[in-house]
């Protein structure tokens, strides 16, 4: 044959090896898509409460993610019902499942939830705020299959919480949906759990990772377990293949080596890689699990604070209560995302996710956003009321070990969580809890050895010191007595007392009325009405100005980033309200001390003038503060301008004795950045 005619032939058969290639890559994706199934179970669902259980039951048609409390903290209901509820629907089982395994995976029911298909009992799970999931294979048809779940948010004391300064909203209040899998599985039964666990060993130049993969199989013989790491190109950059055995058909693990790792690094760079753990059969995919990976270490020095793949990173934030106006805890994606948009226009770059485990949509979020997390189980104490938030009961503890072990393992994989928490504001009047507080803290390091544990305290210094790895104390110096300037002489004595414990304030703040507006700072009653804004704002300065200067304390976690519902209170404007946060419970209004660490925690342009919503005004001379990042800011006063200022280290900039007319004053700010003129201004009125 001539070279041409060879060069010829060698084209066409590369040709069909491209394109046979190409078909085999196809019928993978193929494959893949069919591995596994998760099919969301939103819509046609009916509701009604257990109590009405005659012929004539008035059901309600309803979508999830539901909760029946939603509407109660508007109408100030100190007594919220919490009851037991009934969800029915019908669950359609198609000829294509046949041979399959069907499991029903719920994100969260508040707060006993018990399954049962076609009128048989299935299962039941305790705890409001993880995930569980439950196999229904043997329990169903092809065709039409009735789903019953009854969910209680009645209290108990076997059950977490027993306390707390939030509600337990009854229901279903986060998604639900059905799984279908081949016989041979990834297990979805471990704790609810995605069945894959990413460790990881990590150094600036070499990362080595280990993916631990629970198994659900008949036998093990002719399988193979793959696993594939890709970058943010979707290039493969490290891959293992293991054959499944009859010693290692329940769980197997593999080791991969990334050389030259792209980090993870907070919110400067929160770069991810994808992690897919595809279970094999000859050349068919039988089941496959994806989950992202982001790599980083990360170490608290007792003196120097928190560090980042070797970096000091200030940690600062605030609270978060999955809580919003008219949702109750039933939050939508559309809710996780604005929330998430605050916590960037603020600047946070941690955050503290009180009290208890939150919606996994939100954990991607952080990862995805670079926020660092400290994460905690509803082991929640009275705080300044009276009860107990333990007891020594087993039945108690074994549900407390539980949820921890299923917060660990749902949210194994998440770079954004440093930080595992045991438990928030405990007293040690009823049983004491150290001990077995100790034991929880061991629990955390044999499921997960590479985070942190920490614990949000109310009491004083060597209170629950010894138990965990770092610590966290509540102090509101201005609220609950004493002064704002105090929160410096506590960190100092703390850090002096407890010189190898690094050290966190985990919560710190006031309570505020965007409605509510004074002209003098007198210090008002936390347990009033009167909370007005110029106070929280006052406080918030003056602590900031105390911790930024401190880096030993690891983390600064202000309370809170939105108010919420707390049935137990009876102050502010509206009761049931805990209206600390800084911005109101339905997220329209960012309080003045929002913007106050918006200026000193987010660089972008930004001029704001402060106590702008106090309108009416009775003092001829007056104030006028402004927060901003600009270098140096103008007012003018009804068309007259004053001298330029700039800003004081924290970013705060004011005028003192500014005259003001009887009647309508108006109040303009401006500043120049990169040739951009910002500007802000308000309108008072000075009444005699």
């Amino acid at each position: 044959m001539s070279r041409t005619g060879k060069m010829g032939m060698n084209l066409v058969i590369g040709f069909f090896l491209v394109f046979f290639q190409l078909m085999a890559t196809g019928a993978q994706a193929k494959e893949e898509t069919k591995a596994r199934e998760l099919i969301p179970l939103t819509a046609g669902w009916q509701f009604y409460f257990a109590y009405n259980f005659e012929n004539n039951i008035q059901k309600e048609r309803i979508s999830l993610p539901h909760t029946w409390n939603a509407q109660e903290v508007s109408k100030g209901v100190a007594n919220y019902n919490r009851t037991s509820a009934v969800y029915e629907r019908t669950l359609d089982v198609t000829q294509a499942m046949t041979g399959k395994r069907l499991f029903l995976y719920f994100e969260g029911a508040n707060s006993v939830a018990t399954l049962l298909v076609n009128n048989k009992y299935v299962g039941e799970h305790h705890g409001g705020y993880t995930a569980f999931c439950l196999e229904i294979t043997a329990f169903v048809k092809t065709g039409a299959n009735s789903i019953r779940v009854q969910v209680s948010n009645a209290q108990r004391l076997d059950v977490l919480p027993l306390h707390g300064d939030f509600n337990v909203y009854g229901g279903l209040h986060r998604p639900v949906s059905l799984l279908v899998t081949d016989r041979n599985c990834i297990s979805p039964l471990d704790y609810g759990s995605p069945g894959v666990y990413i460790g990881q060993q990590v150094s600036p130049g070499r990362a080595q990772v280990s993916v631990l993969t629970r198994l659900s199989v008949t036998e093990g013989k002719g399988l193979s377990l793959k696993t594939t790491v890709y970058d943010e190109d979707k290039k493969i950059v490290a891959e293992s293949v293991a054959q499944v055995g009859e010693e290692n058909k329940d769980s197997l693990r593999q080791e991969l080596n990334i050389p030259h790792p792209h980090l993870w690094n907070g919110k400067a760079d929160p770069y991810l890689y994808t992690v897919k753990v595809s279970l094999w059969k000859a050349d068919r995919v039988m089941d496959q699990v994806v989950q992202s990976l982001g790599l980083r270490y990360f170490h608290v020095d007792p003196d120097r604070g928190f560090f980042l793949n070797g970096k000091y990173l200030d940690l600062y934030g605030a609270g978060r209560h999955e809580d919003v106006s008219g949702s109750g805890s039933a939050l939508s994606h559309a809710d996780q995302d604005r929330d998430m948009e605050l916590i960037r226009t603020l600047g946070a770059t941690a955050m503290r996710l009180t009290h208890y485990p939150q919606n996994e949509y939100f954990y991607d979020l952080c990862d995805r956003n670079g926020i660092i997390l400290w994460s905690e189980i509803p082991f929640v104490g009275p705080g300044g009321y009276t009860g107990m938030g333990y007891l020594k009961n087993a039945d108690l503890e074994q549900h407390i070990r539980t949820m921890l072990t299923e917060l660990i393992k749902q949210n194994f994989n998440h770079p954004s969580i440093c930080f595992w928490g045991m438990f928030n504001e405990l007293k040690l009047n009823y049983d004491d809890p150290q001990p077995f507080v100790k034991t929880l803290a061991a629990l955390a390091k044999k499921e997960d050895p590479g985070r942190l544990t920490t614990l949000a305290s109310n009491l004083g210094t060597e209170e629950f010191s010894g138990l965990t790895d770092l610590m966290g104390w509540n102090k509101y110096y201005g609220w609950y007595g004493g002064s704002f300037g105090q929160v410096g002489e506590w960190a100092d004595q703390t850090h002096l007392a407890l010189p190898q414990k690094p050290i966190a304030i985990s919560e710190y703040g006031a309570g505020a009325s965007p409605f509510k507006h004074t002209e003098e700072l007198v210090a008002p009653s936390p347990q009033g009405r009167f909370h007005p804004e110029e106070w929280q704002t006052a406080f918030h300065e003056r602590h900031w100005a105390e911790l930024s200067r401190r880096p030993f304390v690891w983390g600064k976690f202000v309370w809170v980033l939105a108010d919420f519902g707390s049935s137990i209170r009876t102050e502010g404007d509206h009761d049931a309200i805990n209206d600390k946060g800084l911005v109101s419970y339905d997220r329209k209004i960012k309080k003045d001390a929002f913007y106050f660490y918006k200026a000193n925690w987010n660089a972008e342009p930004m001029v704001y003038l402060a106590e702008r919503r106090n309108l009416v005004r009775r003092k001829r001379l007056t104030t006028v503060k402004v927060f901003t990042t600009l270098s140096e800011v103008q007012l003018w006063v009804n068309q007259k301008r004053h001298p330029s200022k700039k800003p004081n280290e924290m970013n705060t900039a004011t005028w003192e004795n500014v005259e003001l007319q009887p009647g309508k004053n108006s109040i303009v700010v401006k500043g120049v950045k990169e040739g951009r003129t910002w500007e802000d201004h308000c309108e008072w009125l000075l009444k005699p």
